[in-house]
């Protein structure tokens, strides 16, 4: 008979994980606050446990809600219940085949329904999107639509009123001034942020033809959904802006007008040159300056391989970050050896893996700032 396993942080990460398949936005820095707030609990009670999670996982009504239902079907417990029971180490998708919704409660039977479909998205976050079925295919891009790309955050030179922080003068002395000249109530500023632009180079070449799809389906979702200024370009046999198409709110409508606006996608693609054309129309203009730049790409490049590595060094020198995501990078034995990402990942910041949704879902923390190799 197994042991009853009663490790807290194991229990919250692999809640976290169940979470993410469900719709609930249980990022890194999430679970490493519920982590932290665990440590300062009992992680042997289910109820600390619970709210715990609760409180760090989840930022909205909507995300508290599945929680209770993710949390019930995971843990096989109501979530408020202070009752222990002996967890078994046995994956979640025989848990769910083993046990299933039992009696005839609504909340129950949610509850198995919710924990069966997110052990199936589970195993579908992980998948190499090149090998999956036109049905895992329709559902890859469902959960596509659903993500957000939010740009780093930046300070600007601009302040905003605040409780604290700096004297603001100019509020302080009109404040003064508005009372006949008596000392008034300090008034404070402090700077604002806003997030950095995004710019997404997708490479539709023949290589790439496997993973270009689910690309662009991540380059719409950050387009529309991420809340930053975000511009889309492909590199195929030329440079394409895309960022018109992009801003459609419906994914299949975007996805045909960019069908329409690219149609050298599966040809051959020189990257150095293509580089070297986005920089000189767009980049020194400003679309790159102080921006994170994603390039999804697998690095095969058909022209000098001197002149890509000449313009990623310019990109970085213009760029606030440049990112590399390589679906290839996934594969056993992996190595940068073929010329073109050798020459150009001396001047990459972060080189991530883009082959999967659960690497796409690295690849949009990795743009925010967290989660940096």
């Amino acid at each position: 008979m197994t042991e009853p396993v009663y490790d807290g942080t194991d229990s919250l990460v692999g809640l976290a994980r169940t979470l993410r398949a469900a719709g609930v936005a249980a990022t890194p820095d999430r679970v490493h606050a519920a982590v932290e707030a665990l440590a300062l609990l009992d992680a042997s009670r289910r109820e600390d446990v619970y709210w715990a999670g609760r409180l760090a996982l989840c930022g909205t009504g909507d995300e508290g809600r599945r929680y209770d239902i993710v949390f019930a079907a995971y843990f096989g417990d109501r979530p408020g219940s202070v009752v222990r029971r002996q967890r078994l180490l046995t994956p979640a998708l025989q848990l769910v085949a083993e046990e299933g919704p039992t009696g005839d409660s609504d909340d129950e039977q949610t509850g198995g329904a919710a924990s069966a479909a997110a052990s199936s998205e589970e195993q579908l976050r992980h998948r190499n999107v090149s090998a999956l079925t036109a049905a895992e295919r329709e559902e890859l891009h469902r959960l596509l639509g659903l993500m957000r790309l939010p740009g780093e955050v930046r300070r600007t030179r601009r302040y905003t009123p605040s409780s604290r922080g700096e004297v603001d003068p100019r509020r302080t002395l009109r404040a003064w001034m508005q009372a006949g000249g008596e000392p008034a109530a300090l008034h404070h500023r402090r700077h604002r942020f806003r997030p950095r632009r995004v710019v997404l180079l997708v490479d539709v070449s023949g290589s790439m033809e496997r993973y270009a799809g689910a690309l662009l389906r991540f380059a719409h979702a950050a387009a529309r959904r991420g809340g930053t200024p975000t511009e889309v370009f492909a590199l195929g046999t030329r440079l394409t802006r895309l960022t018109r198409e992009m801003a459609r709110r419906d994914p299949d409508a975007a996805m045909a007008a960019v069908a329409e606006a690219m149609p050298d996608a599966g040809g051959g693609t020189r990257l150095g040159l293509l580089l070297k054309e986005f920089l000189d129309r767009w980049g020194q203009r400003g679309f790159a300056r102080g921006a994170v730049v994603v390039i999804l790409s697998d690095g095969w490049e058909r022209g000098d391989v001197t002149l890509l590595g000449e313009q990623v060094a310019r990109l970085q020198r213009l760029a606030h970050r440049v990112v590399w995501a390589n679906p290839r990078k996934a594969a056993p034995g992996f190595a940068p050896v073929a010329a073109g990402m050798a020459a150009a990942l001396p001047h990459v910041d972060d080189f991530v893996e883009g082959h999967s949704l659960a690497a796409l879902e690295h690849l949009a923390a990795v743009v925010r700032g967290a989660g940096r190799a």
